[in-house]
């Protein structure tokens, strides 16, 4: 005799999704720290803490019926409206399209809004990125700023040596441990003028151990374990403002260095090594090379059947 078989009912138990339209404060914030954990660079995770800080703020200051492609747009919009770069849009909205990841795995947000959410393009960016690069006789005339009779000018001429001689990262300077940014390691060459520069800083400055560069106090002694980012900045722009140029940044030296050893005769990849990228079109984008129309590439290869 077979048991008759069991009807199942129209509607079987199943597992409710806990995914949401929209997400609160407390969603939010649980997504932005998955976010930042799968970041392993400190410096990633700080640009990206900026930027989901400021989508948040904008996202909870009216009631938002969802976290979709439509929000985001609109965000894209308020983006714009205040007149920032195509690069910062794009950064903001990378950072944006990953929270919404986070919080899809997360079983926060159903995986079609995060999805149309992805699909939200950003601006083109359209020319040359701008920069400023410095003529070898102005970069020499800079390093020169610095009065080498006191310790604070010594250590001003070592820190601007390296960032001209070696195109380091204003970070990478202040700490000198040369690891780059995602945590690359390289190995950077430095120049004899470079390294003497160092070696008058180290030596006045009775340093042996620990990071190269250090505070000096108004008493013309050293003090404390290393230096910070701002610091490097003020003696960018304190140098630069006498030698008479202006908007000059720390970046715009690292961009100096590039375009100085491509001018010497620097083959790209061997560039691209100095500075750490990991892709040759970046290590391109700090050169700022525009295209000679006189006096061309191809004016001279000598396969003229006239000749």
């Amino acid at each position: 005799m077979v048991a008759p078989a069991m009807k199942r009912g129209k509607h079987s138990p199943t597992k409710k999704s806990c995914a949401k339209h929209s997400l609160t404060l407390p969603d939010l914030d649980q997504a932005r720290s998955a976010v930042l954990t799968s970041l392993p660079s400190k410096e990633s995770q700080r640009g990206y803490r900026h930027a989901i800080d400021e989508f948040i703020t904008w996202y909870c200051s009216e009631p938002r019926l969802s976290f979709n492609k439509a929000v985001v747009t609109r965000y894209r919009i308020h983006l714009e409206s205040r007149q920032l770069a195509p690069g910062t849009i794009n950064g903001r909205l990378a950072a944006v399209r990953r929270l919404a990841y986070e919080a899809a795995d997360s079983g926060l947000l159903t995986p079609d809004l995060a999805a149309g959410i992805r699909r939200v393009k950003g601006p083109k960016n359209l020319g040359v990125r701008l920069g400023n690069w410095l003529t070898a006789d102005q970069a020499k005339a800079l390093c020169q700023v610095p009065d080498p009779s006191t310790l604070k000018g010594k250590r001003d001429r070592a820190l601007l040596a390296v960032l001209v001689g070696c195109g380091l990262r204003r970070k990478e300077a202040a700490v000198v441990d040369l690891v780059g940014k995602g945590q690359h390691v390289r190995t950077v060459p430095v120049p004899d003028w470079v390294k003497g520069a160092i070696d008058a800083w180290l030596a006045s400055g009775g340093i042996s151990k620990g990071r190269v560069f250090r505070c000096v106090c108004r008493a013309g002694k050293t003090w404390g374990t290393g230096v910070t980012e701002r610091v490097v900045w003020h003696v960018v722009k304190d140098c630069a403002k006498k030698a008479g140029v202006e908007n000059l940044a720390p970046h715009d030296l690292r961009r100096t260095c590039a375009r100085l050893c491509r001018d010497a005769g620097g083959e790209l990849d061997q560039i691209q090594f100095l500075l750490g990228h990991v892709s040759v079109q970046t290590t391109e984008r700090y050169l700022g090379c525009k295209q000679r129309l006189k006096n061309a590439v191809n004016d001279r290869i000598g396969i003229d059947p006239n000749c």
